[in-house]
């Protein structure tokens, strides 16, 4: 993806432009493309200079963004500017052959002629146009701003979403900008704010007006749009329309949530889908007192909506409030907002890593329910076949039933019975994943036999033929990425390895090493100190969830018996 450096926090006290440039090309192994240069260092930085029109921007200290001044290079910078602007020109004019023999006979570029071809290097990924300034202040943020125009990708110029129906089948249809066609858009963030809630769409196709009525294609319910803002930081601008490939945030939206489509009610259509991994991590909190009970809700509900990896559920046996997230900061995060943001103090419980359960063998089985008590009775009887699923694939049914063994109205009640089983495992009680199920045959009484038997009969087929398909627990795997100086690479290595981390992979870098490794996230709690207390503080690290796999026979068992421990300590 093309993208372009802005270097902020140049007002602070120690920031150094020309480092952190050194830092994103030796270190990130980047190539930046320097397209200005302070004006004044720390609490002196008062503007910048655009090396490619040679201007010098300075700005007051009322913070507005529209107070600034163009004015002559500083006499001290004008043999950088000289420099940098020729390293600029030489990198620019290598995207353009004729242009560079052109340069190299002595003719200098046009403004036009380097803005092309530093538009077509940022999108060919050869360099990142990189700026610097301080957002806070609104010091050389237009720039970059302008950069964006001039230099990324327009919507135009994108892949172009395709289009889903209401059943989620390819229509073969793209949502094309164009304010020509019907309104498709995307809500791609929720914000809780001090005025309500903002949802924040982008519009693909169409025009959205004040006081139109959408459909959320999701839910299927229609509503009307009330206030549409522009949003600058905290500043907002009431606007009454907005077209395609336009940004907004529309005010007090209800039922919408991210990754959902707003459309026309005549033309409903769903862009494609936004994927968010399932959390991996999970701690216990309770308020300290019981006033502090309603506002934790509160507080909770506007996270959970504002972000789609937090999950929030309770506890059936404790009554416990559990939080999920994608890691340890993660959580520790989400607490520190509960504490300050929302001034609830709590009690947080040590962290659980979200194992799951899974079968190795295929089986084949039959289960019937039969229930007579007098009058009308229950029967279900169903025949079927139980086998491991491909990684991630979740939950499968599928039926092959041929004649009228089991009619075809059972299926889903079937379906519904396994399924509802897959929330709790036979080694542990934890959810179940990437499991197929096939029913093949069956039979039924034409009195007895319901949808609620057949779903009744599927949950005890469930019971009955987990423990003979071999079940496993299987634990979450992170794709942990360590940055390391070179005089702690055996160290770094040696620790992962201890934690049953795999090496992938080790990239040479001026100043250090970047290790890659698969490591399961029960091994990386605390990771951080361990890291900082071998680096010297100097390394760093990051993870994301990558895949369940099989945990070990040692692991296993110790977690499978602390589990049960755990619930029957709940139970008494």
């Amino acid at each position: 993806m093309a993208r372009v450096i802005f270097v902020n926090k140049l007002d602070r006290m120690g920031a150094d432009f020309l480092r952190v440039v050194n830092q994103v090309e030796k270190v990130l192994g980047a190539n930046p493309l320097v397209m200005t240069l302070p004006i004044g260092r720390e609490e002196n930085f008062v503007g910048v200079v655009d090396l490619l029109t040679q201007q010098a921007f300075v700005w007051d200290d009322t913070g507005l963004p529209e107070n600034f001044k163009v004015v002559d290079i500083p006499e001290d910078m004008v043999d950088q500017v000289a420099e940098y602007r020729e390293m600029l020109i030489e990198k620019a004019v290598e995207q353009d052959d004729d242009l560079m023999m052109a340069y190299m006979d002595g003719e200098e570029p046009s403004i036009d002629d380097l803005k092309r071809c530093i538009r077509k290097g940022t999108i060919a990924l050869d360099f990142f146009p990189t700026y610097c300034g301080s957002a806070f202040k609104n010091k050389g943020i237009q720039l970059i701003l302008d950069a964006v125009v001039d230099y990324l990708p327009n919507p135009t110029e994108a892949k172009q979403q395709p289009l889903t129906d209401e059943e989620g089948n390819e229509t073969g249809e793209l949502a094309l900008v164009t304010n020509d066609a019907t309104l498709k858009a995307l809500a791609f963030k929720i914000m809780d704010d001090r005025f309500g809630a903002l949802t924040f769409i982008r519009i693909y196709s169409g025009v959205l007006e004040k006081g139109m009525t959408i459909l959320n294609s999701f839910t299927g319910k229609t509503e009307r749009i009330g206030r549409m803002v522009e949003m600058h930081a905290d500043d907002r601008n009431e606007i009454s329309r907005a077209q395609a490939g336009d940004i907004l945030a529309i005010v007090g939206m209800k039922n919408v949530q991210t990754g959902h489509t707003l459309c026309d009610p005549k033309d409903p259509v769903t862009l494609e889908a936004m994927v968010f991994p399932e959390p991996v991590i999970s701690i216990a909190v309770a308020p300290k007192d019981k006033g502090g009970s309603e506002k934790m809700g509160v507080a909770i509900g506007k996270m959970v909506a504002e972000d789609p990896t937090f999950r929030v559920e309770t506890d059936i046996d404790s009554g416990e409030t559990i939080l999920r997230g994608m890691g340890e900061l993660h959580l520790d995060i989400k607490v520190d907002i509960l504490k300050r943001t929302y001034g609830v103090e709590l009690t947080v419980g040590q962290p659980q890593v979200a194992y799951r359960e899974t079968i190795t063998t295929p089986i084949e089985d039959s289960y019937t329910h039969k229930k007579q008590s007098g009058g009308s009775g229950q029967f279900g009887k169903i025949d079927y076949r139980i086998k491991p699923g491909e990684p991630g694939s979740g939950f499968a049914f599928t039926s092959s039933v041929v004649g009228g063994n089991v009619p075809k109205e059972f299926f889903p009640a079937i379906e519904k019975g396994f399924k509802g089983m897959m929330d709790e495992g036979p080694l542990a009680g934890f959810p179940v994943l990437d499991v197929e199920i096939e029913l093949y045959d069956g039979g039924f009484h034409a009195v007895d036999s319901s949808a609620v038997a057949f779903e009744i009969a599927a949950k005890g087929a469930f019971r009955q033929s987990m423990p003979k398909a071999g079940p496993q627990l299987i634990e979450p795997i992170m794709n942990v990425d360590v940055f390391t100086p070179d005089d702690h690479v055996g160290d770094v290595i040696g620790d992962l390895n201890r934690r049953r981390g795999m090496i992938k992979d080790q990239e040479k870098g001026v100043t250090g090493v970047r290790i890659k490794a698969d490591v399961p996230l029960s091994e990386m709690f605390g990771y951080i100190g361990t890291l900082r207390t071998m680096t010297s503080g100097r390394g760093q690290f990051s993870m994301e969830f990558a895949h369940y796999l099989p945990c070990p026979n040692n692991v296993a068992e110790k977690v499978i018996a602390e589990e049960k421990e755990r619930k029957e300590n709940k139970s008494k």
